[in-house]
Parts: structure tokens; sequence; C-alpha cells
């Protein structure tokens, strides 16, 4: 075999992956998990935090990585869908892309397991919630209401659970803030669904959007993201979060105005305007997470 024809191989598995379409969300989300978790009980983040951090990354990126390979019969049919696609374009093979899919899972479980006995269950439910979200005997995004509940589930509520189990296993309050970011997750799927709705409905597909129809779809889109509000509001009033992180969020708002976004965040045209605020808003979730990291690892560095 060529030294090209591996890079090749290698590009086509880092295609599979599709982490950039990820990793801007699965990071804040294990990072806050784990600030929520340590910092009422004065714990230390430690290196665990990099590790469930990184665990979580590959377990999305099997979610994205099966999902393709399952997909590919159906990509391949459209033009633009094949050319993400590296199995439906032939840029490598099925069987190459389910060995990558079991060597990132053992290793997910492997780094699930240095967080302890409930990150390493959460990890558990996380891979099985991916495999069978797009696992064709199975094929929960294919069943409506499965399609939304376990993509929320696998795609955020449980990334921020992993986080904060590694440092507490109570979570009180901070069940608003998972359910929030669940929602906001709900929104995310059925966005997508809407973007997708010709096509999916062409290929038989009876997920939650097709089966409520376009305009349902759209109000109950909109109603995942009031509710994903209040639940959030209702834990800021609780004090889950410290309130000089206000500051933060207004100064990282105003950072995020700057860009002017002209795809959604999968980079395809907008569904409705909601689409054009999603790259803002992932540029000031990560501000904002990122100075309240900065702020507890200086504390534990200067004053401990």
């Amino acid at each position: 075999m060529s030294t090209s024809t591996l890079k090749q191989q290698l590009r086509g598995l880092i295609r599979l992956t599709r982490w950039r379409e990820f990793i801007p969300f699965v990071v804040p989300l294990t990072i806050v998990g784990a600030l929520l978790a340590a910092q009422p009980h004065n714990t230390h983040l430690d290196w665990r935090l990099v590790v469930v951090t990184l665990a979580n990354i590959m377990a999305v990126a099997y979610a994205f990585m099966i999902n393709d390979i399952e997909d590919a019969p159906d990509d391949a049919r459209d033009p633009d869908r094949a050319a993400r696609n590296p199995i439906a374009s032939g840029e490598i093979g099925v069987r190459m892309g389910y060995a990558a899919c079991r060597l990132v899972a053992a290793i997910t479980l492997i780094l699930y397991a240095f967080g302890g006995l409930y990150v390493f269950l959460i990890g558990c439910a996380t891979l099985l919630l991916s495999h069978f979200y797009s696992w064709r005997p199975v094929r929960l995004k294919a069943w409506p209401v499965t399609d939304v509940v376990s993509h929320s589930l696998m795609l955020s509520g449980l990334l921020l659970l992993a986080g904060y189990f590694l440092y507490h296993d109570q979570p009180g309050i901070v069940w608003l803030v998972a359910a929030s970011v669940t929602l906001f997750s709900v929104y995310g799927q059925l966005y997508n669904q809407l973007r997708d709705y010709q096509m999916d409905k062409a290929a038989g597909l009876y997920n939650t959007a097709i089966v409520l129809g376009e305009a349902n779809a759209r109000r109950a889109m909109y109603l995942s993201i009031v509710l994903a509000g209040l639940c959030m509001l209702a834990a800021i009033i609780g004090q889950v979060f410290p309130l000089w992180l206000g500051l933060a969020l207004l100064v990282s708002i105003a950072i995020s105005m700057l860009f002017r976004p002209t795809t959604d965040m999968r980079g395809t045209n907008f569904v409705d305007r909601s689409g054009a605020a999603q790259i803002q808003s992932l540029i000031t979730v990560n501000l904002t997470i990122g100075v309240w990291l900065v702020e507890v690892v200086a504390k534990q560095v200067f004053f401990t």
C-alpha cells in the first residue's frame, strides 16, 4: 500500500469523526459540569477533568462515526452528503470504519473508568445511545420522540453530568442546568430535522419532525428554547453560578456580536433566524466558561 493511500485513509478516518462539529460544545459542557460540582464544595480540579473531557470528545466522535457509516447508503444518493461522508464517497471502507469505531469505543471506556464508577456508567450510557441512535437494527433516530430524547442526552445532558459526577454525586439544583442544556440540544435536533425534512421524508423516515409536520416541529423547536431558558434562569436564581460570571457573560456576548456568520453551526444555510445565532452562542458560551475556568485554576495555583 502506498504512503499516499495511507495518508488518504488517515485523513478519511479523521473526517469520519467530524470533530469540528462537536468539540466547541463538548468541551464547555464537560468543564461547566465539573465547575458546578467542584466550586461549591471547594474541591480542586485535577488531571481527571482532562481525561474525562477527552472521553466525552471520543464518545461523541463515536456517535458521529457510526452515524456516517450507517447512513452511507442513503448519503450516497445525494452528492452534497456523499462529499461530506468519507464512507459514502469511498475514501475509506466500511470495514475500516467499523474497526476504527471499535478502537474509539474501547479507548473511551478506559478513559471514563479513570473518572470513577458513576462517570463510567454515564459514559457507558452515552456510548450505548450513540450506537443505538444510528445502528440500523435499532436506529433510534428513525423513530419519533426516541430520536430527540437520545440525541439530546448523548450530545448534551450526559456530557455535562459526566463532568459533574467526577467531583460530586448529588446534583441538586444542577439538575436544572442539565435539563436546560438537554432542552437546547432538543432545539438543535429539531433544527437539524427541519433542515433535512424533505430528504428524510423521501427516505421514508418517521422522525419527530416528520410526524409533527413542519409547522408543529418549528413550534416545538421554539418551545424547547423557551423551556431551556426558564430552567437556566431558575438555576441562576438559585445561585448555581457565581454572580461575577454575569459580567463575563455580557462581555462574551459583546465579543460574539463582532462575528457575522453566514451559515449555521454545521456550515449549512440557515433554516430560520435562530440558525444565525448558533455560532455566536457557541462563542459566548466558550468565552464565559473559559473565563470561569481560568479564574478557578488561578485560585488553585496562586492562593492554595
